[in-house]
């Protein structure tokens, strides 16, 4: 009878967008539009090649200390106006 092993696993500082996703629940859309309207490329993701000369296209990881300080730094949610019905 073969025993089951479990490996735990404990991520790195910088992490692939898979794993980012399942340590913070971001999703793929979310991660994208950070990226591109709020994140710092070197602080929250940086590209990387094996010849460490990475270009816009090349993988990215994302340190997951720094997103984890973004999602600290989030404004509480703003109440959102109620809408009216005009049959009211």
């Amino acid at each position: 009878m073969s025993e089951k092993q479990v490996i735990m696993l404990v991520p790195n500082k910088w992490v692939s967008e898979e794993v980012l996703m399942l340590i913070t629940g971001l999703t793929k859309h979310a991660i994208k539009s950070a990226r591109e309207k709020s994140w710092l490329e070197g602080r929250e993701y940086r590209h990387y090649s094996g010849d460490c000369q990475p270009k816009d296209n090349s993988p990215i990881l994302y340190n997951r200390h720094e997103v984890d300080n973004w999602v600290e730094r989030q404004q509480p949610a703003k109440t959102r106006a109620k809408r009216r019905n005009p049959a009211d």
